[in-house]
């Protein structure tokens, strides 16, 4: 994979990013705080992980009819997402502790999804937090089956509608990663990105197998041997827990990146501003005052903040908003900012309807 380098002239955005950094270690100096994680995040990630589990060993171990055994997995659908967002997502990106072994512990919660660590942080980690918003390298912004979120990928007839179908495949996001994290895993390696990580594939071709069959054999074998429940009323409920699970993930990430004011970028050449500039031109943030859907999705409604400092945990962006703002605007760089979740979701489905037109 040729890398694509962000290169910069522009003194003002040197000075922008050099500012930045200051007021936000001295934010963190002043006040004696950790960048990681505090006790209010352990506190959330307990009952995060029980909003999986719990439901399912209910299920388990519970007499209850199919309505009630749908609502858990609903609301495991529900407990997944916010463990991905809020749990596993600092780990991956090493802010949740300063101890490695609690990172990896925490980010190997993506296993309860049925998907890959490795896979995650190369896709996620490398990928996406590099080259944010730039076509055929951030693969956040491929096409979603039929969904074209990228101005720079091909229009069909069809996409005119994607705004309207859009909801049924986000909600596949989840179970296609099952299936496609093998093929995923396959093209890392062509593209040199696993030996970057000091990775072969086939022995993580073979553990990641190993934890896919564990998975199916404990999220629907264990069901089908301890329940009254059939098969296909099993397999109900594991769809219907995964799309809950996408829905959520997938509109929370989009309304990040694909919304109005998020520019784009094709690859192939190298981009002219720093990257940190990038990042802003390239991300939202939204709804910045719900205290509630913020705890929820893990602050990944600050993503600005996020994507300038992964290495931070989340239980701080809300603070750190405020500095990266005001810092933003005293040097002239865009701050991209929806005040509401329903300005996001709004926006989105804007963005949607301009991508599946001829843009003139």
């Amino acid at each position: 994979m040729k890398p694509i380098r962000f290169t910069s002239n522009n003194e003002t955005e040197k000075q922008f990013v050099l500012t930045l950094k200051k007021n936000v270690n001295n934010y963190f100096r002043e006040n004696k705080i950790s960048i990681k994680a505090n006790a209010a995040m352990v506190l959330k990630s307990v009952v995060l992980i029980s909003a999986y589990l719990v439901p399912f060993v209910l299920i388990l171990t519970v007499p209850m009819n199919a309505w009630l055994a749908l609502l858990c997995a609903v609301v495991m659908g529900i407990g997944i997402a916010g463990v991905g967002m809020g749990v596993m997502h600092d780990a991956c990106h090493g802010a949740y502790s300063r101890k490695q072994w609690v990172n990896d512990l925490l980010a190997g919660s993506l296993y309860l999804l049925g998907s890959n660590v490795l896979n995650w942080k190369i896709q996620h980690n490398v990928l996406h937090h590099t080259y944010t918003n730039i076509d055929g390298l951030d693969e956040d912004i491929e096409h979603k089956g039929p969904i074209r979120l990228s101005e720079n990928s091909k229009l069909k007839g069809l996409h005119k509608f994607q705004h309207v179908y859009a909801v049924f495949f986000y909600g596949l996001m989840t179970m296609a990663m099952l299936v496609n994290d093998f093929t995923r895993l396959s093209r890392y390696a062509r593209m040199g990105l696993l030996k970057t990580q000091g990775k072969t594939l086939k022995k993580e071709f073979t553990w990641m197998l190993l934890r896919k069959v564990i998975y199916l054999s404990i999220i629907i074998g264990l069901p089908l041997w301890l329940t009254p429940f059939g098969i296909w009323q099993i397999l109900l409920a594991f769809f219907i827990m995964h799309w809950v699970a996408s829905i959520i993930l997938s509109f929370v990430f989009q309304m990040a990146h694909v919304v109005e004011g998020a520019s784009q970028e094709s690859s192939g050449h190298d981009i002219s501003s720093d990257w940190h500039v990038h990042q802003l031109r390239t991300t939202s943030d939204f709804a910045r005052n719900n205290r509630l859907l913020s705890w929820y999705v893990g602050g990944l409604n600050f993503q600005i903040e996020h994507h300038l400092f992964p290495g931070i945990c989340h239980v701080h962006y809300k603070n750190l908003a405020f500095i990266v703002e005001k810092t933003a605007g005293e040097f002239n760089i865009p701050y991209n900012l929806k005040p509401s979740f329903g300005a996001a979701f709004n926006s989105h489905i804007q963005r949607l309807k301009e991508l599946g037109v001829e843009q003139h």
